[in-house]
C-alpha cells in the first residue's frame, strides 16, 4: 500500500522515479480506507532531503499512510526555500487539536548547544508534551531523542568532545519484541552525534527498554513499555551519501570532523561510500508504524 502525499511536493517525484508506490491526495480521496495519520516534524536543514527520505521507509509496509508535516516555527530556512515551506508545512497551532496515529520528529544539527539555548527549546518542549495524549506513538531521531529524555526523564544532556560519525555495529536485544521483530543479532547503522546515550545510565534513571547499543556508541534503540515513545539514536534513514555531505560541510566550517568511521571504503573519502543500513532501516521503520502505530490506535481517533 502507498503513502499519500500532496501531488506536487519533491518527494513524490523521486520517489516515483524509485518504483516506490505514492498516492495522490486527490486519487485517495476515492478509496474507502481509513489510512494512518503520521505527522513529521522536521527539524533538519535540508527539509526537501530529509522528508524524503523519511517517506521512502514509511513506503515500504502494506498499510496506506497520510502525511503531514510539521514546523516548530515560520522563521525562514537558509537550506529550504521559503515557498516550500509556505505550501507544504504546517504550524502547530493548526494541528494540535487533532489526534494522530503517529509522529516523528527528526533530528537536528544542535549537538554541542545547551538546550536552553535552542531558540524553539519551549515550543519543542510544549510539543513534546503534547505528544503524550495526542498521538499513538512517537518516534524521536537523534537530537531529539536526547531532547525527549531531557523532557520525560530529567537526563541530563551529556555531549561528547569528538563527533560520533560513521556506520557502526550495534547487538539486538529481546528478540521476541515485536518492535526488532526480524532483526539479526548485528546490525549496521548510520550515527552522526555528539550525544552520549550511555546504555547503563538509561536503564537505571528510565523505565525504557533498550533494543540496540553497541559498546563504543551506546544505546541506538529504546521504547517505553507501551512503545509510546521510541527513541533512535542515529539515523537509519540516511542516503549512502548523506555522512559525505556532513562530513563536506564540517570541514568547510573548520570543525576539523574525524573522517567517519566503516564509512569510505579503504577510509578512502575520494571512494564512493555504499549503505549498509537499508535493509535494517526499511525493517525498523515497518515495525514502529504496524506493531507500534497500526496494531493499537483506535480506528476513530477522536475517540
Amino acid at each position: 500500500m502507498p503513502i499519500r502525499i500532496p501531488d506536487d511536493l519533491p518527494a513524490s517525484s523521486i520517489l516515483k522515479s524509485e518504483n516506490i508506490f505514492t498516492m495522490s491526495e486527490s486519487r485517495a480521496s476515492h478509496q474507502n480506507i481509513r489510512p494512518l495519520r503520521v505527522l513529521i516534524l522536521n527539524l533538519m536543514p535540508k527539509k526537501i532531503e530529509t522528508e524524503t527520505q523519511l517517506m521512502r521507509l514509511l513506503s515500504n509496509t502494506p498499510l496506506q499512510v497520510d502525511i503531514e508535516l510539521l514546523r516548530v516555527d515560520a522563521r525562514a530556512s537558509r537550506n529550504t526555500p521559503q515557498k516550500h515551506l509556505d505550501k507544504f508545512y504546517g504550524d502547530f497551532e493548526r494541528i494540535k487539536e487533532k489526534k494522530w496515529d503517529g509522529f516523528i520528529i527528526t533530528g537536528a544539527p544542535l549537538g554541542t548547544i545547551p538546550f536552553e539555548d535552542v531558540y524553539y527549546w519551549e515550543k519543542f518542549t510544549e510539543i513534546v508534551e503534547w505528544s503524550k495524549h495526542n498521538v499513538t506513538s512517537t518516534l524521536f531521531l537523534c537530537w531529539s531523542a536526547q531532547a525527549a529524555l531531557k523532557i520525560f526523564y530529567d537526563l541530563e544532556k551529556v555531549t561528547r568532545d569528538d563527533k560520533l560519525s560513521g556506520i557502526f555495529a550495534h547487538q539486538t536485544h529481546h528478540h521476541q519484541h515485536p518492535l526488532v521483530r526480524g532483526f539479526d543479532d548485528e546490525f549496521w547503522a548510520p550515527l552522526s552525534r555528539y550525544a552520549e546515550f550511555n546504555s547503563d545510565e538509561i536503564k537505571k534513571h528510565t523505565d525504557l527498554a533498550v533494543f540496540a547499543d553497541a559498546p563504543e556508541a551506546g544505546v541506538y534503540l529504546a521504547a517505553s513499555p507501551d512503545c509510546k515513545q521510541v527513541y533512535i539514536t542515529g539515523h537509519p534513514e540516511y542516503d549512502a551519501h548523506t555522512l559525505n555531505s556532513e562530513y563536506i560541510r564540517d570541514l568547510e566550517e573548520d570543525l576539523e570532523p574525524i573522517l567517519p568511521v566503516n564509512y569510505y571504503p579503504n577510509d578512502d573519502k575520494n571512494e564512493k561510500p555504499r549503505a549498509t543500513w537499508r535493509s535494517h532501516g526499511n525493517l525498523l521503520y515497518s515495525n514502529w508504524l504496524n506493531y507500534c502505530v497500526y496494531q493499537v490506535t483506535p480506528y476513530d481517533l477522536s475517540v
